[in-house]
């Protein structure tokens, strides 16, 4: 990989986002990072890194995030709604995938990366799994190629070689 291809990160502020992101450096992409408040990345040792951007916005608007994603090789898409109110959470957390993948899809992104949750799927999932495979339903439903990891390592979308 070299500098000249792109990813976004969604969630690089949250704990698997800000390592993933050094990582990304290391295999020679250009990292952009999309942000609600960019104070939240600059104690990270990679936040000077010359080929990060950090990019005020936030992923429930979508013209922050049609500003964000063109030319972007991948988008990681890492975020996940923090309300702790009842079941609202899931509402938000569709309602943010859908904004996400139709700017993706919009944009021209090639592949969306997702962290999915434990790999489980049927009936009687925790509302915070059902969440999780809810989301990765509606990345997936754009036609954008996804790639979604679970936290056991089980994939559910053909693998992009040059960006896992």
């Amino acid at each position: 990989m070299n500098s000249n291809q792109s990813v976004l990160v969604l969630g690089s502020t949250g704990y698997i986002g800000g390592r993933l992101v050094p990582r990304l450096l290391d295999a020679g992409f250009a990292v952009r990072c999309l942000v609600r408040d960019p104070r939240k990345v600059e104690s990270r040792h990679w936040a000077t890194h010359p080929n990060v951007k950090v990019i005020r916005g936030d992923a429930g608007d979508r013209a922050s995030l049609i500003a964000a994603l063109p030319g972007c090789s991948a988008a990681y898409y890492l975020v996940h709604s923090m309300m702790a109110a009842g079941t609202a959470y899931r509402l938000r957390d569709r309602e943010l995938a859908k904004t996400f993948a139709a700017a993706a899809r919009d944009s021209g992104v090639p592949r969306i990366i997702y962290l999915g949750g434990l790999g489980e799927t049927g009936n009687g999932l925790s509302n915070h799994l059902a969440s999780r495979r809810e989301v990765e339903e509606v990345l997936a439903s754009t036609g954008v190629p996804g790639f979604a990891f679970s936290q056991l390592a089980r994939c559910r979308y053909p693998a992009h070689d040059e960006v896992a």
